[in-house]
């Protein structure tokens, strides 16, 4: 893009002129750049025709430069913006507060000129109805005047320079987007030409975009810089170039961060893809881009409904429970003593009678009223262990065994012989030893006979 200068020599030697300060779009760098756009798009190159590394190639090294430059456009179309709206403000102080947008200003600007009456100027071909209504009816209410007219040449200048910055930016953006399919095609199809170039530019080429790995590349971008006096509570964190992307935007946001890692991961492999020249058509690439958006969709789907199942069909039969010699002596432990259970009971109408100890006190329920025999809990006899018999002479003998030396008579004062049952004195030693302490009846209502 070739800038004709020879009509403005007169306001170049203006030091007002705002070429003083805005000399980004007639250096020689701006235009050799764009000159070399030109060439290459003239000479509309093939995938094919990439040999060797991607870096040593010439046009490679073009689209790293003016995707760089984009960046400094926009910084100097925000100067001249400043430097329009500085000497415009005496015309019309409240253009400014009605359109933001640094070109649209410029546009209205060069539009409107130096006439008073807006109504003249048509603004619709790129401002909104609404917007147009609200600068006539400001305009008409406006304490402006009239510019001079070397004021309003600088102003008029400045608006055309706006103008021209747009277009070599659009012109690099249009350029960058188009050959990116050439230098990383693959790559470009996964994450699309704008970021991909953005991404390569961040990492200092495409050999060095290689060795990054996936964790890394979703941060390449990401500003760290926040405004002074701005909260940064709502501010994303690792968002680089990828989650602000096309392909992240148009996804809901919780499912973005996600997405971040998977693009991340694919884009990766795709431009190591890309610098072994191994699929020059873009076909790798391709099929990632649809398993990304096979992905995008899964995870949008609406969860599947829950089956309502039937119960199974109740087991009617007799359970299967545990018994044996270790279960019953685990009941046995664990019993409920007759005693424990008179505790627990009360008389209805009674008082219950309590012992202390300590700080504590316990009733006694009806255990305090038992009288007589307390019976014990009855053991078991399966649990009982079966002591060996003792082999001796005496269990030999069957019946009543008597010693061979026992006699029948015995000698007394009252009568001198009488016949003595030898077996009877056993037979009362016997009884005497199965009496029990509570035997007598001594704690009973009643004695025992």
């Amino acid at each position: 893009m070739e800038i004709d200068s020879d009509g403005q020599d007169h306001l170049v030697e203006n030091p007002n002129s705002v070429r003083r300060t805005c000399k980004l779009l007639y250096s020689k760098h701006t235009q050799d750049v764009l000159n070399k756009i030109d060439y290459f798009i003239a000479a509309n190159r093939k995938a094919s025709q990439v040999v060797g590394p991607t870096e040593e190639d010439d046009e490679y090294k073009l689209i790293v430069e003016s995707n760089s430059m984009t960046a400094d456009i926009d910084s100097e179309i925000q100067n001249v913006h400043k430097f329009i709206r500085d000497h415009y403000a005496s015309k019309f102080p409240e253009l400014e507060t009605l359109v933001y947008n640094p070109l649209d200003y410029a546009r209205t600007v060069k539009a409107i000129g130096n006439e008073m009456d807006v109504t003249k100027a048509d603004l619709r071909q790129f401002l909104p109805s609404a917007t147009v209504m609200v600068i006539t009816v400001t305009a008409s209410t406006t304490a402006g005047k009239e510019l001079s007219e070397e004021e309003w040449k600088l102003t008029e200048e400045a608006c055309d320079m706006a103008l021209a910055l747009d277009d070599a930016r659009k012109k690099i953006m249009n350029y960058v987007e188009s050959r990116m399919t050439v230098i990383a095609p693959n790559l470009s199809n996964v994450i699309g030409t704008s970021t991909a170039a953005k991404l390569l530019t961040a990492a200092g080429g495409l050999t060095a975009f290689c060795k990054i790995p996936a964790c890394n590349v979703q941060v390449l971008g990401n500003n760290k810089k926040t405004n002074t006096g701005f909260s940064s509570a709502h501010t994303e964190r690792h968002a680089g170039y990828i989650y602000y992307s096309d392909l992240v935007n148009s996804a809901p946001q919780d499912l973005r961060r996600k997405l971040v890692k998977i693009i991340s991961a694919k884009a990766t492999l795709a431009a190591r893809i890309d610098a072994s020249h191994s699929s020059p058509n873009g076909e790798e690439g391709q099929k990632m881009r649809e398993e990304i958006d096979a992905k995008i969709d899964k995870l949008q789907e609406a969860p599947s409904l829950k089956i309502v199942k039937a119960l199974p069909i109740p087991d009617e039969g007799p359970k299967k429970r545990r018994g044996g010699k270790r279960v019953r002596r685990q009941k046995e432990a664990y019993a409920m003593t007759e005693l424990r259970a008179a505790r627990n009971r009360m008389a209805f109408g009674d008082a219950e009678e309590e012992i202390g100890y300590g700080d504590e006190t316990e009733g006694l329920g009806m255990a305090a009223k038992q009288i007589g025999k307390i019976r014990a809990s009855v053991a078991d006899q399966r649990n009982k262990v079966k002591a060996p018999k003792l082999k001796s002479f005496s269990n030999r003998v069957s019946g009543l065994a008597t010693s061979g030396l026992a006699s029948s008579l015995a000698f007394t004062p009252a009568q001198s012989m009488e016949l003595v049952d030898p077996t009877a004195q056993v037979e009362k030693t016997k009884e005497k030893r199965g009496e029990k302490y509570f035997g007598d009846g001594a704690f009973s209502l009643y004695p025992k006979h």
